[in-house]
């Protein structure tokens, strides 16, 4: 009999690993969580996703299935129960857009805004708020990115909703508020209402702390916020996760 356990490799506070979590107990889908330390990482996970050795990995059975979106449409067509994504093949292709908006537009330029100064900052808040003004537009009117319940878009957007918070706080700075962004700072607080969500959420002083040591450190050797290459600033990876 084929193995058909569930396990989903992740680490503590990462707003991917969330993803994947969310997305299983949406479902009802009975799952063990194991803790990866990225500084050693696990056989586990080196065996499981020896192209990235990133987290979150699901592995289901002998099955292993790495990245944060492409998990989540895995338990969505995998398991029976909640429908994560719309069965319509446009708004399933919309519901994919605006997803990889989040990963590759928001979740960038708000990071960076968070962790540079000067006119380098300046440049990086404008783009943020931009992506975020973009983002709104599409909450108008419903509930959810997914309409009346939580969708993928959602999901990947867990960061803006609860991380982003926190990373305003340890940054000093004021760009997700509810003057600017009220059907965002609206729709942040119904998500982390859901109690899938809020079952799967970290603690939000872990996140601080982590966060504020992180910031600490690079000011204290002075390391390199930017990477220059091809002449354009990349923001430095968030966790070792995808």
């Amino acid at each position: 009999m084929e193995d058909t356990t569930v396990k989903l490799l992740g680490t503590k506070g990462s707003p991917f690993s969330h993803r994947a979590e969310v997305a299983l107990r949406l479902k009802d889908v009975k799952f063990e969580f194991l803790h990866e330390d990225l500084a050693h990482k696990s056989d586990m996970l080196l065996r499981h996703n020896p192209i990235h050795k990133k987290v979150p990995v699901l592995v289901h059975g002998e099955k292993s299935i790495a990245e944060s979106l492409i998990v989540i449409e895995y338990v969505d067509e995998a398991f029976e129960g909640y429908n994560i994504l719309p069965s319509d093949p446009y708004e399933r292709a919309m519901a994919r857009f605006w997803a990889r908006f989040i990963d590759d537009k928001v979740i960038p330029a708000f990071w960076m805004s968070c962790w540079t100064d000067g006119e380098i900052q300046k440049g990086f808040i404008a783009q943020s708020k931009e992506t975020l003004t973009t983002l709104q537009r599409q909450l108008e009117g419903k509930k959810f990115f997914g309409g009346d319940s939580i969708g993928l878009v959602d999901l990947a957007g867990c960061m803006i909703a609860f991380w982003f918070a926190v990373l305003q706080e340890v940054a000093g700075i004021n760009l997700l508020n509810e003057e600017d962004y009220p059907v965002l700072c609206r729709w942040a607080e119904d998500y982390c209402s859901v109690r899938a969500v809020s079952e799967s959420l970290p603690d939000k002083s872990f996140l601080v702390a982590h966060f504020a040591s992180k910031k600490e450190k690079m000011f204290a050797t002075k390391a390199p916020l930017l990477s220059t290459k091809a002449g354009r600033p990349l923001p430095p990876p968030l966790k070792s996760n995808g």
